[in-house]
């Protein structure tokens, strides 16, 4: 039986709410944190109506999935993904609801720096070029094109903030913010890491433009957190699609983008619900990317 799309686990989970963001929602279980993805979807800082059914599922298991696979190159902060084992913390009725949705985690001091890895100019990064031949005070060479391969992966961190947008900033600064040795541990774990999923996904016919990841602390040691190589976290391109000069479409949530822009929303109030049929290619596509990065279909 299909599960419903979820909007938000509060009535679902008996554990304190501790944060509410766009799309994952954080409960304090004591000891651990509890991790509930939510099938929200946001863009141009709305969450939008309704909920996007298998999102959550796909996002979670994506970043378990991931979690997994990284674990030599550096640890994390999984404990377990298993419902079964909460308990009373969410009610056996609630079980088959949060199946696949929920992340048991080690209680990490978060590094509030957005680490980006860029491999492609793209996006936010070509906009920078454009204007100044850089990106995060990188130099690049001139003459660069639109989503051109870049000849090594550049480390563009942001400092993050919990209301507006993070804010694009230097390495320089970066150091200043964190320490130049923890500075130096984020870049080069972040290239190391960029580096491993770029080619297992180029394996799959994928080619990984770019991607965020954080980290945290745990008694002073590095870890990764939060969500890691998800179609929410990272942009990913089918390489039959890829080509210079134009906007690729990527392989997450591009039909909600294209539809709200393509519409008379003025992005200044809540937009209407999505139509039913901008909200279905939106589930097949991120069912499509599980498919293609695991090569096993979503249960």
């Amino acid at each position: 039986m299909a599960v419903p799309a979820i909007s938000t686990a509060a009535d679902l989970v008996k554990a304190p709410l501790l944060y509410k963001g766009k799309v994952r929602e954080l409960y304090d279980l004591g000891e651990f944190f509890l991790i509930v993805v939510t099938d929200r979807i946001s863009a141009f800082d709305y969450v939008l109506e309704p909920a996007v059914p298998d999102k959550g599922n796909v996002l979670n298991r994506l970043s378990a999935y991931w979690f997994d696979k990284t674990g030599h190159l550096l640890e994390n902060h999984v404990i377990h993904t298993d419902v079964d084992r909460l308990g009373d913390v969410i009610p056996a009725e609630h079980r088959e609801v949060l199946r696949n949705r929920i992340m048991v985690t080690r209680k990490a001091e978060r590094i509030d720096i957005e680490c980006v890895v860029r491999g492609y100019i793209t996006g936010g990064g070509w906009r920078q070029y454009e204007q100044s031949g850089a990106i995060n005070g990188i130099q690049l060479p001139e003459g660069l094109r639109k989503n051109a391969k870049l000849a090594e992966p550049i480390f563009t961190p942001a400092a993050k903030n919990d209301v507006g947008h993070d804010e694009d900033i230097s390495f320089a600064e970066m150091a200043d913010k964190v320490g130049r040795d923890l500075a130096e541990q984020l870049r080069d774990r972040s290239l190391e890491m960029y580096a491993f999923a770029r080619d297992y996904c180029e394996e799959r016919g994928i080619l990984l433009a770019d991607c965020k990841l954080e980290f945290g602390l745990v008694d002073g040691k590095l870890i990764l957190i939060d969500e890691i190589f998800t179609p929410d976290a990272s942009r990913f391109w089918a390489k039959e699609n890829y080509a210079l000069d134009i906007e690729i479409d990527s392989m997450d949530k591009e039909p909600v983008r294209a539809y709200l822009a393509g519409s008379d929303w003025d992005k200044n109030s809540a937009p209407d619900p999505l139509p039913t049929h901008v909200v279905e290619e939106t589930t097949r596509r991120y069912r499509e990317i599980y498919q293609r990065l695991t090569g096993a279909e979503l249960a």
